[in-house]
């Protein structure tokens, strides 16, 4: 058991990098927040399609669980949405920083999901990384639209996490991630027809966009999401949220790297980040040793 929790934790940390990695190419990829997150979905859901075929598993699922995986692609959608236009109006280091609020919201919200009690100290880490963020914010203020919309994209991915810890319990996460990245696609379609967004110019990319947003929908999306929905059978949402607040850190590093420019923050914001690193690894040291997980 100890040895598949373990399993489980280093699948989530690789999990996390590739995440990371996602708010890169985010940057990179030249066209609306909108139409990339279309070929996202559009693209992952293809790739489980081809999947869930070869491996010869069953796509039937019954329609009262039907409409619960199309709720759930409807708020991913819109947090990938929210997520990459604040990069786009911010940037990766900001952007990312504030989706470090993630496990405080998980741990007021996943008690009231699951019946358990609030835990102390998940608040107060919670507290402690709002601190940090605000550190960030008072010197980023430039940035404030961007932060704003990555404050909407957390909540969303809280809400959608803690559905998806519920969903695992019975179903196949290749097939949970099918649907919700399918029923992502057609609300995200049906609201470009009745906008009239679609136009030659959108299906028309240089070789680099089609290239990144393959990795994006296949390593980053297909890929990791479904590895992160099959990790919650054996770890909390909270576990996953607190975890995935290392992802800025990923992010930050490889953004300063990759793209540089702008992504040079002030010593102030790499002071707020590293409070938030330190409450991540408090939280996970408490946890091993009260045996929460």
């Amino acid at each position: 058991m100890q040895n598949d929790n373990l399993k489980s934790y280093l699948n989530l940390h690789l999990i996390v990098f590739i995440w990371g990695f996602t708010a890169i190419l985010g940057a990179l990829i030249t066209i609306q927040s909108e139409f990339l997150v279309w070929y996202r979905m559009f693209f992952a859901a293809l790739f489980l399609a081809l999947f869930l075929y070869i491996k010869k598993k069953s796509f039937k699922v019954a329609p009262k669980v039907l409409m619960k995986f199309l709720f759930v692609g409807l708020l991913i959608a819109l947090h990938w949405i929210f997520f990459f236009e604040a990069i786009k109006v911010s940037t990766v280091s900001i952007t990312l920083s504030v989706f470090s609020l993630g496990a405080f919201f998980a741990s007021l919200l996943e008690p009231l999901f699951y019946g358990r009690k609030v835990l102390w100290y998940e608040v107060f880490f919670g507290l402690i990384i709002i601190a940090g963020l605000g550190l960030i914010m008072q010197v980023e203020i430039n940035y404030w639209n961007g932060m704003v919309l990555a404050l909407i994209s957390i909540i969303l991915g809280v809400l959608f996490t803690l559905m998806n810890g519920k969903l695992i319990v019975n179903h196949n996460p290749s097939v949970i991630s099918f649907y919700e990245f399918l029923a992502g696609f057609i609300f995200i379609s049906i609201y470009f027809l009745f906008r009239g967004s679609f136009s030659v110019e959108n299906f028309v990319m240089s070789a680099k966009n089609w290239i990144l947003i393959l990795i994006l929908a296949s390593v980053c999306t297909a890929y990791a999401f479904t590895a992160s929905v099959k990790v919650m059978r054996r770890l909390s949402p909270y576990t996953v949220m607190l975890t995935t607040n290392l992802e800025p850190v990923y992010g930050i590093v490889l953004a300063y790297f990759i793209i540089g420019g702008k992504e040079k923050m002030s010593t102030e914001f790499y002071i707020g980040a590293v409070v938030i690193v330190i409450t991540v690894l408090l939280n996970g040291v408490i946890k091993h040793y009260r045996k929460e997980d």
